[in-house]
């Protein structure tokens, strides 16, 4: 029986920390003197910060300039995380789970930096349960550029075709789909009626879905 791969996005998929990632702008913006235009943290969710510095915000286009402020923009995330807590959303244990025992191959691929989610990961409790992870510093190009997806894709061993990938974020589902990959909508960020059309599946919750689900998905 051919496998299938699952590749999951981190933010808004396995965990929900926009409360977390808003306010550490708003701590970096205060700490550096700068000001957040209206609606810029909805624009430029899924986006790495290299993109969000330089093109959303206009703080700077100088190269060492954008990655200080980019590493502090996250340290401030982990201190938030530390001082508020997190949790999983609700069903993401019970699915990797249902991953694992079936022997499915799974990988994170995300925007977020890798000290984010190795962090989270402990809290959490979730070591073991996913198979490896692409992040925003494995890639030249942040989504909707597939490569996050397709390099995810590449560490499952499983055919990007035959690959179902978890979005929350528009601009995931765009990469999802120019990696040739079926795109499961989670209805985390946006309403799943704005998501209706733009992927395979919608769901509220990633248990939803069973490994006969993801099967048929694939291979009809």
């Amino acid at each position: 029986m051919e496998n299938i791969g699952i590749l999951f996005d981190w933010d808004g998929v396995i965990i929900d920390s926009s409360r977390q990632h808003e306010a550490s702008w708003e701590r970096l913006a205060r700490e550096e003197g700068r000001v957040l235009p209206e609606g810029h943290f909805k624009t430029g969710f899924g986006k790495k910060n290299e993109w969000i510095i330089p093109q959303l915000l206009n703080w700077s286009s100088e190269p060492a300039e954008v990655r200080r402020l980019s590493l502090r923009k996250e340290a401030a995330y982990r201190e938030i995380v530390v001082e508020s807590g997190l949790n999983a959303l609700p069903g993401v244990r019970v699915f990797l789970e249902r991953l694992r025992d079936a022997g499915v191959p799974n990988c994170i691929g995300s925007s977020t930096h890798r000290e984010n989610i190795t962090t989270i990961v402990g809290v959490l409790g979730f070591e073991g349960l996913f198979g490896g992870m692409v992040t925003s510093e494995d890639v030249a190009h942040g989504k909707p550029h597939p490569d996050v997806f397709l390099k995810a894709a590449a560490k499952t061993g499983v055919a990007p075709e035959r690959c179902v990938v978890f979005e929350d974020a528009l601009a995931g589902i765009e990469a999802g789909h120019a990696g040739g990959m079926k795109v499961v909508g989670v209805a985390t960020t946006h309403p799943a009626t704005e998501l209706t059309g733009k992927v395979h599946r919608v769901v509220h919750r990633l248990d939803e879905l069973t490994v006969a689900d993801l099967r048929a998905l694939v291979f009809g």
